[in-house]
């Protein structure tokens, strides 16, 4: 019997100074960077979570603990394998899609999407045309307008087989 499923994800990350901005996995030019423990790719960190809760697992804290030496700078995109290789581990578990919003007044972050999305699919093992990226800011209100930091949200659709 084949299920679809779904599950959502959201993710925050401060800007710092110092930091690299890697968003889905790719470098952009900005004055500052996400602060966090790993890369702060906020954007591979909601996807994660979107694909975690679609197969009910534990969110990325679970399996990448923040303060351990070993995620320490780590790069998302290996955060966005690990997810895809649970789906994998379930009978007849497939990634069908992903979609995800990036909240943000600045860097624009849409010119970048295109590369974001083969980085992404890559990562997923799926075709850059089943990851979906879109971007808006939050109209100068809260945090992000304040340009304090970077939110994103992320849907994932997997489908599992238990006729297996």
């Amino acid at each position: 019997m084949k299920e679809y499923r779904s599950g959502i994800g959201y993710d925050v990350h401060q800007f710092a100074e110092g930091r690299k901005l890697i968003l889905g996995g790719v470098e952009i030019a900005h004055d500052k960077g996400l602060d966090g423990h790993s890369d702060a790719d906020v954007l591979c960190h909601a996807i994660a979570d979107a694909i975690l809760g679609a197969i009910g697992e534990p969110d990325i804290g679970y399996y990448f603990p923040p303060g351990e030496d070993h995620t320490a700078g780590m790069c998302s995109l290996d955060i966005l394998k690990k997810a895809a290789e649970l789906v994998r581990e379930k009978p007849g578990g497939r990634l069908v899609n992903i979609d995800s919003t990036l909240v943000s007044e600045a860097p624009k972050v849409l010119p970048h999407a295109p590369a974001m999305k083969i980085k992404i699919a890559e990562a997923l093992g799926i075709d850059p045309s089943r990851v979906g990226i879109k971007a808006t800011t939050n109209e100068t209100m809260g945090f992000v307008g304040r340009e304090e930091g970077i939110a994103a949200l992320a849907s994932a659709s997997v489908e599992l087989d238990f006729s297996e």
